[in-house]
């Protein structure tokens, strides 16, 4: 299991490498992840939901996703509560002081899911979340030791040197921990090494010394995983800004709810494409071609938060301008002329006056559907596949002239002029011929070739390469069990 001596400290990319690592030994690898908490979810073949991050360490494994992967997903909806899935469907909205408390009944759910992996794999390789030494939240822990304990399995440490401080994250979490959980400590790995990995020689020699820990390895920093997609909101903080003076801009709001952003890696992959997410408080460029509205784990008040940040006088200014403007769920929901969620689902706003730019309304209520779909785009952007996640109904006159049909049924809506379109459906883009048939609708330019699926696993195989070289991996197997 790879526990983290903070948050962001590399665990999901550390377990995506090994995974692809070791199923290139000839290995059959499963990942694992008792609780994750992300707005970014992919869609398993059954109808459930887990992590985004689990979806790509699958992918690593060249499996498909499965629920028992990420059997607890917490969603957040605000500061202090978040939705709550387990093992893919939701269960309700939680505060976080009540779901502390609910821990205890998930146990039980996380261990068996874990024993169901192991039956079909040489080995799983588990995630921790945050830290290991959040010892004010351990009662009750499912994430972190308290699964190791509960299931006596090895803990390795991942610390992030890049962040500096990663001698005292290290002996600092040894130092925190009760003498029961560091018995389960077999080692540490450093992730992030810039430059001469000789540098360190003595850091691992005073960790060593304060806390008998073995080190499995430096990882250096690897450019390529930064092609790989990012699970957490606050990573687009630091997501490159684009091409600059590329053929096409695109321009993305970060709602502060903002779901599926992974929706957007394949554009940003594209060397022509300048995608800027714009961050609230800072008004959408005046020069973009295109605005893409994300998905939002809390649309309404998502919706309402927009016009305090005037992004919705942006958008009709850009519109005027003959811009397009394209809503992907819960932005599809929004440009319509209302929403309405009777049950207060999502926030504590029942209803609220849509951008009115598609001549469709939205009622939220009913079954969350969770499927993967094929569809057919009713613009010549050709066939591609996406999955569904949303709550609600959205209909209207615009819904005859529809985005695109799956199974024959009209999906999404497109307005009178072309201008505007929307649908519920994530993760389009990543279909090469229909992202570059897109991409040249809204404005007309060369084509890269892209295909956006082989660099992900041409990345991959980059970082499984890398620690091959940099780790000890026979050892790790080893020390696992």
């Amino acid at each position: 299991m790879f526990q983290g001596t903070g948050s962001d400290v590399g665990k999901s990319l550390v377990v995506a490498g090994l995974c692809r690592a070791l199923v290139k030994r000839g290995m059959t690898v499963r990942p694992f992840k008792p609780q994750n908490m992300s707005n970014n979810a992919a869609v398993t073949s059954d109808g459930g939901e887990i992590g985004r991050a689990q979806a790509l360490q699958a992918k690593a494994c060249g499996v498909a996703p499965h629920i028992d992967m990420n059997p607890v997903l917490l969603k957040p909806q605000s500061d202090v509560g978040a939705q709550l899935v387990v093992m893919g469907k939701v269960e309700g909205n939680y505060p976080a002081r009540d779901y502390q408390a609910k821990k205890i009944e998930l146990l039980p759910v996380v261990v068996e899911a874990a024993r169901r992996l192991k039956l079909d794999a040489d080995i799983v390789l588990i995630e921790g979340a945050g830290s290991a030494a959040e010892i004010n939240l351990r009662e009750n822990d499912i994430a972190n030791m308290g699964f190791a304990t509960a299931t006596k399995t090895p803990v390795m440490l991942v610390a992030d040197i890049d962040r500096g401080g990663v001698i005292a994250s290290v002996v600092g979490t040894w130092e925190l921990l009760p003498a029961e959980e560091r018995a389960l400590i077999v080692g540490y790995v450093i992730n992030k090494f810039r430059g001469d990995v000789s540098l360190f020689e003595s850091g691992i020699e005073i960790i060593g010394e304060k806390t008998g820990l073995k080190c499995f390895g430096v990882i250096p920093y690897v450019p390529e995983a930064a092609k790989l997609p990012q699970e957490d909101a606050h990573t687009l903080e630091n997501t490159k800004p684009g091409n600059s003076g590329g053929a096409l801009k695109i321009a993305v709001p970060k709602l502060a709810h903002i779901s599926n952003f992974d929706d957007f890696d394949p554009l940003i992959a594209e060397p022509d494409i300048d995608l800027q997410f714009i961050p609230r408080g800072d008004a959408l460029p005046g020069d973009a071609d295109l605005i893409i509205l994300p998905g939002s784990k809390t649309t309404i008040a998502d919706l309402a938060d927009l016009r305090r940040q005037g992004w919705d006088i942006d958008i009709a200014a850009h519109l005027r301008r003959g811009g397009k403007v394209f809503g992907i769920c819960a932005g599809f929901q929004m440009l319509g002329q209302g929403i309405t969620d009777p049950e207060k689902s999502e926030s504590d706003i029942a209803s609220i006056e849509g951008l009115g730019h598609l001549g469709v309304a939205t009622e939220m209520g009913g079954d969350k559907s969770l499927v993967e779909v094929a569809a057919t785009s009713s613009q010549d952007f050709g066939s591609f596949t996406g999955y569904e996640m949303h709550i609600g109904k959205t209909i209207g006159p615009d819904s005859d002239q529809p985005f695109a049909t799956i199974d024959g049924r009209p999906a999404g809506a497109i307005s009178k002029d072309g201008q505007i379109m929307g649908c519920y459906l994530h993760g389009l883009f990543a279909d090469d011929v229909f992202r570059h048939a897109f991409l040249d609708y809204v404005r007309p330019r060369k084509g890269s070739g892209l295909a956006y699926d082989l660099q992900v696993e041409e990345a991959l195989d980059v970082v499984a390469a890398a620690f091959e070289e940099a780790l000890d991996i026979d050892g790790l197997i080893s020390a696992a069990g």
